[in-house]
C-alpha cells in the first residue's frame, strides 16, 4: 500500500479547475505542489486564496519550467483547448495527466501524427494520461460499461441529457453565445451537431469497440425550437418566435442501424412549438437489449445551489482518478484500460 500522498499540479482555474484544486487541497491522499495558470492577476496569488481557502503555501505560476522542476506526480490538465507541446512536455519529463479535455477519450479517434507524438512522449517519460469528466465520460463511458456487463445482446443504447437554463442568470452565455432569444441559424445547428460530434462520438466509440461492436458510421445533427409568447427567465426575455430549446444528437450505427445515441436538450423555456422531452436538469439512460433497463438521474440542486455543485460532476472524477493513472501503464489510457474508478473519502 502506498504511504506518502500523490504529489499533484492543478493546471487551469475555470470553473472545474477552480473545484478541483480546492479537492485536490482537501484530499486525504493527495498534496498540492504546483498551479499552472494563464491570467497574470493570478500568478503569483497563494492556490488557497484562488479557491476559497486559507493560504496553503502554493503560489500559481504561468512557467511550464516551474511545473517541471516540481517533478510532481500528476498534473490535474483543465485548461480550454489541448496544448500539445505541453502535454508532451509533462508526458516525456515523467509527469502523469488526467485531463477534462475530450481529445484523449478514445485514442484511434486522435490525429495519426499528434497521437503517436503522445504516446512516444508516453514511452520516453514512462507516463499516462487519461481523460474523463462527467459528460463525456461517467454518463457516455463508465455507466454504460457498467449496465452492459448486464446483457448478453445489445439493440440500443439511449442517453439524453437534460438542462434547464431557464434559472441561469448569464445572458452573454445564453444569448450571444448559444443564441438562445435569437432567430433560428441552421448555420448555428450545423456547429453544434459538429461539437457535440467531436466530444461525444469517440466516448461511445469506446464503449462500442469495448462490448465487441463498433460503428460503421456516426451521424450528428442539431435542430431548435421556438418560443410561442415572450417568456422572462432569469438572463433576460426570450421574445415569442425565437430560440427557446435547442437538441444535437450523436448516433453511432452498427451494421446500418443505431446503436448508441447521445442527445442533448437545452431550454429556456417549456412553452415552445415542438412536442420534446423537456424533463429537469439530468440524465436518462435507456438500453435496449436482452435485460432491458431505464434509468432517470436527477440533480436534486435549487437553481442557487447549481453554480456550487455542477462543477464537482466533472471536477471530481478527474481528481478521483489520480491514483489510477499513476500506476497505469504508459501511454494513452482510457476509461476501458483503467480499473473501476473508486472514491478515496476517508480522512
Amino acid at each position: 500500500m502506498r504511504t506518502r500522498p500523490y504529489r499533484v499540479v492543478q493546471w487551469a482555474t475555470g470553473n472545474v479547475g477552480t473545484r478541483s484544486l480546492r479537492c485536490v487541497i482537501e484530499h486525504p491522499r493527495l498534496q498540492l505542489v504546483g498551479l499552472h495558470v494563464h491570467s497574470e492577476a493570478k500568478a503569483g496569488r497563494d492556490a488557497g486564496e484562488l479557491c476559497g481557502l486559507a493560504p496553503v503555501g502554493v503560489q500559481a505560476t504561468r512557467s511550464i519550467e516551474d511545473i517541471l522542476a516540481l517533478k510532481p506526480d500528476c498534473v490535474l490538465y483543465m485548461q480550454q483547448g489541448a496544448n500539445f507541446d505541453d502535454i508532451c512536455r509533462l508526458l516525456s519529463a515523467g509527469i502523469n495527466i488526467v485531463t477534462t479535455r475530450t481529445e484523449f477519450n478514445h485514442p484511434a479517434s486522435l490525429d495519426p501524427v499528434l497521437r503517436a507524438r503522445v504516446e512516444d512522449a508516453c514511452v520516453r517519460g514512462a507516463s499516462s494520461i487519461h481523460a474523463t469528466g462527467s459528460s463525456p465520460g461517467f454518463i457516455t463511458e463508465a455507466l454504460p460499461l457498467v449496465l452492459g456487463s448486464l446483457q448478453r445482446r445489445l439493440d440500443m443504447l439511449r442517453i439524453s441529457e437534460f438542462a434547464n437554463l431557464a434559472p441561469r442568470n448569464s445572458p452573454e452565455l445564453l444569448f450571444q453565445v448559444m443564441g438562445f432569444g435569437q432567430a433560428p441559424d441552421p448555420r448555428r445547428d450545423a456547429g453544434r451537431a459538429h461539437h457535440l460530434r467531436q466530444a461525444f462520438a469517440p466516448s461511445l466509440q469506446l464503449v462500442a469497440e469495448a462490448l465487441g461492436l463498433g460503428f460503421d458510421s456516426v451521424e450528428a445533427s442539431g435542430d431548435v425550437a421556438l418560443a410561442r409568447r415572450d417568456t422572462r427567465i432569469a438572463a433576460g426575455e426570450l421574445k415569442a418566435g425565437t430560440v427557446a430549446a435547442q437538441r444535437a444528437t450523436v448516433t453511432g450505427l452498427y451494421r446500418g442501424k443505431p446503436l448508441m445515441r447521445f442527445k442533448a436538450t437545452w431550454y429556456c423555456g417549456t412553452d415552445i412549438d415542438a412536442d420534446w422531452d423537456l424533463r429537469g436538469d439530468g440524465w436518462h439512460v435507456e438500453v435496449d437489449g436482452d435485460v432491458p433497463l431505464d434509468l432517470a438521474i436527477r440533480f436534486p440542486v435549487t437553481p442557487e445551489q447549481w453554480p456550487r455543485v455542477s462543477p464537482g460532476l466533472t471536477a471530481h472524477r478527474a481528481v478521483n482518478a489520480v491514483p489510477y493513472i499513476c500506476a497505469a501503464a504508459p501511454g494513452i489510457r482510457t476509461t476501458v484500460d483503467l480499473p473501476q474508478v473508486v472514491s478515496d473519502l476517508g480522512p
